[in-house]
């Protein structure tokens, strides 16, 4: 393809919206042939915890470039420090990939599989001069480094022999010295403005088990040498990072330089992903789990991947959502609303909508035949016709949500009161003639009302209007329900300057969940499979729980039907 018509190809509306600075880097690389106009990106996850939505941006970012560009994408786990790595996470983070929809091929690599030529490429810098092994204390490391306003000092065993290094190095790597005794040490300068370019360490020894290569090495690269050697390894093209790597890339290039590999990738930093109202770090996360303020990482209040998925959300909403918050060079906070809005736009199309009733009270008929019971037909969803429509069973004893009675209604209550009128969704209109209430606690038990015949949808009188129109379930057939809503973990927002788990006040929100035992449900909920999405009528949208049994569903609160996140904001203010 002439870069001509790669252009055109880029800017249609079939590949992308926008031509972000990323994009256009890479588009600039293609048009003066760089790399041979090839694209190859990769995905390097670190195995020590789950993904969050974060990675979601980082995922969709590299494997979207390579779409677009004709290219290819890699997925590698970074798995060069094997205290917290573990192959459960490696298990599922390519179940997430995959369920936000990348295929990777055969492409799948790991940091670890390199360990032998990483190996070899310590020792050509050894031998070049650039590298050399280190005796001094973690303490006199740090205080050999210097400050951001004072340079670093040169180590004392900075001018080792070659051949002195190289004996040590090895004798590192058979295990012969303890864990801190010796480091590894690339030899720049100590006096650079940046720290990471003063003799950055290169190889540590760790004396702990590999969950890949066991106990085969004692000696671990660090992430700034291992990484840019295995992305040239595997030929990236680029590599797409986060802005916490910007002062790293000096080093990323003098690594790939010094080591003259015959791929130079270029690194290219962009702003991270910062949410609202949640953490993103994966140890504040792995803390909030391993304190008991979640119930494990797949809990829907969690920004993970697996939280956000038994919450109800979307793969497709989530990679939409990516793409509309876009790639920037500055930091932000995103705020929460614009996640909702992906997942209410997503399943708008393509949600069921049912009728389920939270709170539930008893409304009797009075004139309503009591053994009769006749079938009302449903719309299963309004954007969608090819859903088709279901059958509701109707009968003298209904329930209704508490909340659309009032017995004293205030101004503009258009639901039902005593005396007044209602629809029922579907069915007929009714008037509220009297309560019952309990003589202990004065709570309203059952409202007892009569109904208009003809009004009911297709009848002579359907057309009458009434102003308020509310949701049902038949007490004889409905389906007991648990479910459970959701609201943010923290009642502030979490961003650069504020940590929700560590400043002085609490800011955990004690009504993060609320489950409602006692709802009642239609019945076509019954044989609901996991992870089944559906719109309770004026309620939200839900999710099917894994807790759900054929017995009693239980149905997690995706989102609202209305953004919830300005009031949040506003009643805080």
């Amino acid at each position: 393809m002439d870069s001509k018509a790669f252009h055109v190809s880029m800017t249609s509306p079939e590949h992308h919206s926008t031509v972000d600075f990323i994009r256009a880097k890479v588009l600039a690389d293609h048009e003066a042939q760089r790399f041979n106009q090839r694209v190859h990106t990769r995905f390097p996850p670190e195995p020590n915890g789950h993904l969050h939505i974060g990675h979601a941006k980082s995922i969709c970012l590299n494997f979207g470039i390579a779409q677009e560009f004709g290219g290819l994408c890699n997925v590698r786990f970074d798995d060069t420090n094997p205290i917290k790595e573990h192959m459960d996470y490696v298990q599922s983070i390519q179940e997430d990939v995959r369920w936000l929809g990348f295929d990777w091929g055969d492409r799948l690599f790991y940091a670890s599989d390199n360990f032998g030529a990483l190996y070899d490429f310590a020792v050509t810098l050894i031998r070049k001069g650039t590298a050399y092994v280190d005796s001094l204390t973690a303490e006199e490391l740090r205080a050999y480094r210097g400050t951001l306003t004072e340079a670093g000092k040169d180590s004392p065993h900075r001018n080792r022999s070659v051949e002195d290094n190289i004996d040590l190095f090895a004798r590192m790597r058979s295990g012969e010295f303890e864990e801190g005794t010796l480091v590894l040490r690339a030899k720049i300068d100590m006096a650079s403005p940046n720290i990471n370019l003063r003799d950055p360490a290169l190889y540590r020894i760790r004396k702990v088990t590999h969950y890949r290569t066991g106990d085969l090495w004692c000696i671990y690269p660090t992430y700034d040498f291992a990484h840019p050697l295995s992305d040239a390894l595997e030929h990236i093209t680029h590599s797409l990072c986060t802005l916490e790597f910007e002062d790293h890339r000096p080093l990323y290039d003098w690594v790939l330089r010094e080591c003259e590999v015959d791929c130079h990738s270029q690194q290219i930093e962009f702003a991270r992903l910062n949410l609202a109202h949640t953490v993103m770090s994966k140890r504040k996360l792995l803390q909030l789990v391993e304190d008991g303020h979640v119930q494990g990482w797949d809990d829907p209040r969690l920004p993970t991947i697996k939280g956000l998925r038994r919450r109800g959300y979307t793969a497709e909403a989530i990679r939409n959502f990516c793409e509309r918050v876009g790639v920037a060079k500055r930091d932000s906070v995103i705020e929460m609303s614009l996640l909702e809005h992906a997942i209410r736009e997503d399943l708008n199309r393509t949600a069921q909508r049912v009728m389920v009733v939270l709170h539930p009270v008893k409304v009797i008929i009075e004139n309503y035949p009591e053994d009769q019971t006749e079938e009302v037909e449903a719309v299963n969803n309004p954007e969608d016709a090819s859903q088709g429509t279901r059958s509701l069973s109707f009968s003298r004893e209904i329930y209704i949500e508490a909340n659309d009675f009032r017995e004293d209604p205030p101004k503009k209550f258009f639901r039902l009161s005593p005396g007044q009128e209602v629809r029922l969704r579907y069915a007929y209109i009714i008037r509220c003639v009297s309560v019952e209430k309990d003589e202990h606690t004065g709570v309203i038990t059952t409202i007892r009302c009569t109904f208009d015949p003809d009004s009911k949808r297709g009848g002579s009188q359907s057309g009458r209007k009434v102003k308020g129109t509310i949701h049902w379930v038949s007490v004889r057939h409905a389906l007991p329900a648990e479910v459970r809503l959701y609201e943010p973990l923290f009642t502030e927002s979490a961003d650069s300057s504020h940590d929700p788990l560590h400043d002085s006040h609490p800011v955990l929100n004690p009504h993060s969940l609320q489950v409602l035992s006692t709802c009642r449900a239609e019945p076509s909920l019954k044989d609901s499979t996991i992870g089944s999405r559906f719109q309770f009528e004026r309620q939200g949208y839900f999710c099917v729980d894994p807790d759900s049994s054929s017995q009693k569903p239980v149905f997690n609160r995706t989102v609202s039907l209305r953004d919830s996140w300005k009031k949040i904001d506003k009643n805080k203010k």
